[in-house]
């Protein structure tokens, strides 16, 4: 007895869905990871999943001649790569326009200033290579463009770093997902269960999102609750913006962290 859901529920006949779909589900992915690096909501996604799943899919055994998305490989990482490229840039334009005053919001599940702290910490070992590195991080890949921008990071610099990052983990990672579909047998798999992959893949995703904001949000009304400051305020966003040498001596900031701590009386050891 077949249990796959194309064979219990009609309407998820994998060829229906993706003879549907076509193109239009590549747009939905590069959509996700525009967001997921150049929207301060984008670190709830999952992207380093998506983008392996991507490639996966992106095998022609699973629906010839050219995968799910109905294009080659590696023009669906192309247009993933640019989409994160341009995420970034986006995020960064968004700190520079807006200042310090983007961090002036309540503890919510789209916020967290301990999301920030995590970030500048990022940027105080590694300098502007936190630009690339972060790629690989989830929930600092979010928010460094926009402490680069907000910090002022130099500009040529900060689309020199934000490109290579792109082209390492949109397009990398996709085609990192395509090459493990080319492993004996990986790629009949994805054939004979794509139903239940593209299935997974977006329930998967909805609940990853809804349960990781539930949890955010759980967590900024404990602390409400409990009587913490839960409101970043015009002071405390301007303490969050990185002092302009962490972007190219990231060693420095010890002296940049002394300097903070001497201008604000409530630092520890006054």
């Amino acid at each position: 007895m077949d249990l796959r859901p194309a064979a219990l529920i009609p309407f998820l006949d994998p060829a229906a869905i993706i003879d549907a779909a076509g193109p239009w589900a590549l747009l939905v992915v590069c959509g996700i990871v525009f967001a997921e690096t150049g929207l301060l909501v984008g670190f709830l996604l999952p992207g380093d999943t998506l983008l392996i799943m991507a490639g996966l899919l992106s095998n022609p055994t699973a629906h010839p001649p050219h995968g799910v998305f109905g294009v080659n490989v590696w023009l669906v990482g192309l247009l993933i790569g640019l989409a994160a490229f341009l995420g970034g840039e986006v995020g960064y334009l968004i700190g520079h326009k807006a200042g310090p005053r983007i961090f002036e919001r309540k503890e919510s599940g789209f916020f967290s200033v301990k999301n920030v702290e995590r970030t500048n910490a990022f940027f105080e070992r590694f300098g502007g290579l936190t630009i690339i590195l972060a790629r690989f991080v989830p929930i600092v890949r979010t928010f460094a463009p926009v402490a680069a921008g907000v910090g002022h990071m130099n500009k040529w610099t900060y689309t020199l770093y934000n490109l290579i990052g792109a082209v390492l983990w949109g397009f990398g990672l996709t085609v990192f997902g395509y090459g493990i579909s080319l492993i004996p047998g990986v790629g009949q798999i994805v054939a004979d269960y794509i139903d239940v992959i593209l299935l997974v893949a977006v329930l998967g995703t909805v609940a990853f999102v809804a349960t990781h904001y539930v949890q955010q949000r759980r967590k900024a009304r404990r602390a409400a609750e409990a009587g913490e400051d839960v409101v970043t305020d015009e002071d405390e966003a301007r303490h969050l913006v990185l002092e302009h040498d962490v972007f190219d001596h990231p060693d420095r900031y010890g002296e940049s962290a002394r300097r903070h701590d001497h201008d604000d009386p409530d630092a520890p050891g006054r």
